[in-house]
């Protein structure tokens, strides 16, 4: 298996799995508990990872993101914790609800090592949300552990794609419209959102330049060990509870 066709086939993995737990209860539990007000929670403790930064640079890495929804939010969670303690507990958030939810049977352990072997090996370039999960504590239970390096394999993977959309003339607001038009709205984006219809064949060459980009991440694993991986982790997913 290329490296290449490996990130195509690990992509939907690479999305939904990590993303799991930002919708759970108990993440928005979570959340309150620590001051945080609804969606809050989700920017400061994603966007922690950055640390103490201005505002715009949390615009920046959520590229897909209204810029204004962000700013706000940012702004208004300064003083609730710690920008990396924030990131912490969000991080806390996700592996929790993998020990909880993710079934055994697949090799969490090898699948961890596969999937450590392409995060410490990945550039950081144009990936800065990446590479603060990257220098963030990794926990020790193998599912968790799974679940921390998804996430930081999703965070590379979002950050090239912003890239490939940037390159094929597409905005922000239009490649979301294309690829979860649900989601314009809740990400701050304002009405109206643009027609995705004529928007389709660029969003469709922004994602082949993304396998192509995350593939060369992948090229630390061998053909064997691709092919494996992506096994795994369709199990992973399939196992679910």
């Amino acid at each position: 298996m290329t490296p290449e066709q490996a990130a195509h086939d690990t992509a939907s993995v690479v999305f939904s799995v990590p993303s799991g737990f930002m919708s759970d209860n108990d993440t928005f539990t979570r959340g309150t508990e620590l001051g945080f007000e609804g969606m809050d929670f989700y920017v400061a403790g994603r966007g922690g990872a950055l640390g103490d930064v201005p505002a715009d640079v949390v615009v920046a890495a959520f590229w897909s993101f209204g810029p204004e929804a962000v700013r706000d939010a940012w702004n208004r969670t300064a003083t609730v914790t710690t920008r990396r303690e924030a990131a912490g507990a969000w991080l806390a958030c996700g592996h929790r609800w993998a020990m909880r939810r993710f079934d055994d049977g697949p090799d969490y352990e090898r699948a961890a090592a596969l999937l450590g072997r392409i995060v410490s090996g990945a550039s950081v370039a144009c990936a800065p949300l990446f590479a603060g999960v990257r220098s963030l504590p990794e926990p020790t239970d193998p599912k968790a552990l799974v679940q921390h390096r998804l996430n930081a394999v999703r965070e590379l993977r979002g950050a090239l794609h912003g890239a490939a959309v940037l390159t094929v003339g597409l905005q922000p607001h239009e490649a979301v419209a294309v690829r979860t038009p649900k989601f314009a709205s809740v990400a701050g984006w304002p009405e109206p959102h643009p027609d995705p219809e004529p928007l389709r064949d660029r969003w469709a060459l922004a994602e082949a330049r993304t396998d192509r980009m995350v593939g060369r991440h992948y090229a630390v694993l061998d053909d064997g060990e691709r092919t494996e991986l992506v096994g795994i982790l369709d199990a992973i997913r399939a196992a679910l509870s």
